[in-house]
């Protein structure tokens, strides 16, 4: 794996607080990289070392190859949870002494500004303070600024708080796109749902520690646990006697999914020896098949689990 960022057994401590403990993570280049645990976990303190904010006080973080160094921050776009925009400057004057406090003439970023105003269809704000713009229009002004200096590692950190709907998918597609035009991610989040949709890989650091990483198919595979949603048309009088014939062999609970008809509604869980295509024949013998799934672990599971095992 060809990793753009590595951050090597780092720690970090405040006082007699330990903020991070030998903490390992490596964000191969071209992913999107989900930086996750709750609030406290040391993820903002992570973020603030290789921002080079703060310094780690055990371990090292190598930036392509090279130990992290001062030239670096302009390799880096940082959008933080806490907006940092002057609110009394105007838009246009703030993006361009922004873009070329990350290294852009001041031609080249008028250049650059104009693409992303156009591309966001925000140009009327130029000369507006941010003092006069919503919440979600100034967050979108911190992604221009965050970006267009073409910094080889993007970090977005709660990128989508305060947006709406239709502009969190607007971002979101753009953080893809960027991506795959060759930029690295790492995305901090406590939406799970934006984790499924645009993570590759993922690190858990929970209480100072990490406690989980590597690639989301993979570990989604180590937690799955042979387990089934089944739907079964049949005659309604006879679904207590399947149901009582299943957990004979099985576990088994109540399950939800849309469907058009009065199934009988299940989730079993075979357990690891169990025959998912001897699930299916027996389901067969009951009546018509309408529903089998296979219950995969959405990353919100796979954290709530691994929290409460780390306890």
């Amino acid at each position: 794996m060809n990793s753009l960022l590595v951050a090597d057994t780092v720690s970090k401590q405040f006082g007699n607080f330990t903020a991070l403990n030998g903490v390992s993570i490596a964000v191969p280049k071209g992913s999107i990289f989900g930086l996750l645990g709750p609030n406290g976990a040391g993820k903002t303190t992570l973020i603030r070392i290789i921002n080079q904010i703060t310094m780690p006080d055990v371990g090292a973080v190598t930036l392509d190859g090279e130990p992290l160094q001062q030239h670096h921050i302009r390799d880096i776009g940082y959008m933080p949870e806490e907006r940092g925009l002057y609110k009394s400057m105007k838009v246009g004057e703030q993006v361009l002494y922004l873009a070329q406090l990350k290294g852009l003439d001041k031609a080249e970023a008028k250049k650059r500004a104009k693409h992303w105003f156009e591309k966001l269809e925000i140009g009327a704000w130029w000369n507006k303070k941010i003092q006069e713009l919503s919440k979600g229009q100034a967050q979108k002004i911190q992604f221009v600024v965050t970006v267009m200096h073409n910094p080889k590692l993007l970090i977005f950190d709660e990128p989508f708080s305060g947006f709406d709907p239709i502009n969190a998918n607007l971002i979101k597609d753009e953080i893809l796109q960027l991506r795959d035009e060759g930029a690295t991610v790492i995305f901090s989040t406590h939406r799970m749902e934006s984790v499924e949709e645009l993570c590759d890989h993922i690190a858990l650091i929970h209480k100072s520690n990490k406690i989980l990483d590597g690639e989301i198919n993979t570990i989604k595979r180590q937690y799955r646990n042979n387990t089934f949603d089944i739907g079964v048309e049949m005659d309604a009088s006879a679904f207590a006697k399947a149901e009582t014939a299943l957990q004979a062999a099985y576990k088994v609970s109540p399950a939800e999914f849309k469907s058009l008809g009065d199934e009988l509604k299940l989730r079993v869980q075979l357990g690891e020896q169990g025959n998912s295509n001897e699930l299916l024949k027996q389901l067969q013998s009951y009546g018509q098949v309408t529903h089998f799934t296979e219950v995969i672990p959405s990353v919100n599971d796979i954290f709530i689990q691994t929290v409460n095992e780390s306890l």
